[in-house]
């Protein structure tokens, strides 16, 4: 239970702007359902009275009490899945996600992903995002992508680790093996992107309807004529983006179940053992290997960099020993 005094700046407020802003923790829409769910009282001698709407004014001087209940089990149940952890502390978690493992509970996925074992291994330290003691996603990987991500821990490291990555406050770098080798050594790559309208489970390239996504580019390493290890930038972050732009440039990735769809003119540069081993490339080559933000309550720089997974470093090695 809290109890809150306004004070002559405070006046006129919206009653859950003010309580998000002096509790701190909480987000503004979780204010507004608790006035709405009548735990917000304001202190009127023996008498409080419960406030329910969530724009009602504030009154400087007067003194206001915030139940805040506590946080219920978490829907999806904890599962012991083996994680990569970088950093930990009481507001996030830093790890790196290999490919193959979903994100968030969903159709077809409903347990065995990552927020299972979030639930597992953190335990009691999750104090609750919104009402519920559970990890808080503010940003995602397709499944078969693999590399960082940071997870909130509570509803303020969620708040604010959303808002910067709204804000594109956020340091993100890819390794990505594409098909054929970019005629320029580094660059842009911008377009629209929304929805196929002729097949809806991919993305692409939009003149309408889409969000805006600029990717900027570099080629690290090139093998012949074959492939090129990129480093890619995220200027916005949009569903599929690299894949999208990469596809759309004529440099698919190596392996994209989704954007690949018919064996490039680079695979004939390469001796028929290592095109196979190429085209058998079980996920699209992606690795987020750098990720660079403020912690959300120091606010400090923390910055963590991964080398690419076993199997996307195979393949390279396998490009370095025969690709022409």
């Amino acid at each position: 239970m809290s109890y809150l005094t306004a004070s002559d700046a405070d006046a006129g407020m919206r009653l859950d702007r003010f309580i998000a802003e002096r509790l701190g923790v909480i987000s503004r829409s979780r204010a507004k359902t608790l006035i709405e769910a009548g735990v917000v009282r304001l202190d009127a001698s023996d008498n409080p009275v419960t406030l329910t709407a969530p724009a009602t004014p504030v009154r400087a001087g007067a003194s206001y009490i915030v139940t805040v209940p506590g946080a219920e089990p978490p829907r999806p149940v904890g599962q012991a899945i083996p994680l990569v952890i970088l950093h930990e502390d009481a507001d996030i978690l830093v790890l790196d996600k290999p490919a193959g493992l979903v994100v968030h509970p969903a159709p077809g996925n409903r347990d065995g992903t990552l927020v299972n074992a979030l639930i597992a291994h953190c335990g009691d330290s999750l104090v609750g995002i919104g009402a519920e003691r559970r990890p808080g996603i503010v940003h995602r990987l397709d499944k078969d992508t693999s590399g960082l991500m940071v997870v909130a821990k509570t509803e303020m490291a969620h708040t604010l680790l959303s808002a910067a990555f709204a804000a594109r406050e956020i340091d993100r770098a890819y390794h990505a093996l594409c098909w054929g080798v970019p005629a320029k050594a580094e660059g842009e790559i911008e377009g629209a992107i929304g929805r196929d309208p002729r097949d809806r489970k991919r993305m692409a390239l939009v003149s309408r309807g889409g969000k805006s996504a600029l990717t900027r580019y570099r080629v690290e390493r090139q093998f012949g004529a074959a492939c090129a290890l990129l480093v890619c930038h995220l200027a916005t972050g949009r569903t599929h983006q690299i894949r999208v732009h990469l596809g759309a440039c004529g440099h698919p990735l190596v392996g994209d179940p989704v954007y690949l769809r018919r064996i490039p003119a680079a695979a004939t540069t390469v001796q028929v053992s290592v095109r196979h081993t190429l085209l058998d490339f079980p996920r699209q080559a992606l690795h987020a290997y750098r990720l660079g933000f403020r912690h959300p309550r120091s606010g400090g720089k923390l910055v963590f960099e991964t080398e690419p997974p076993a199997d996307l470093a195979g393949l390279i090695s396998v490009l370095d020993t025969h690709a022409i």
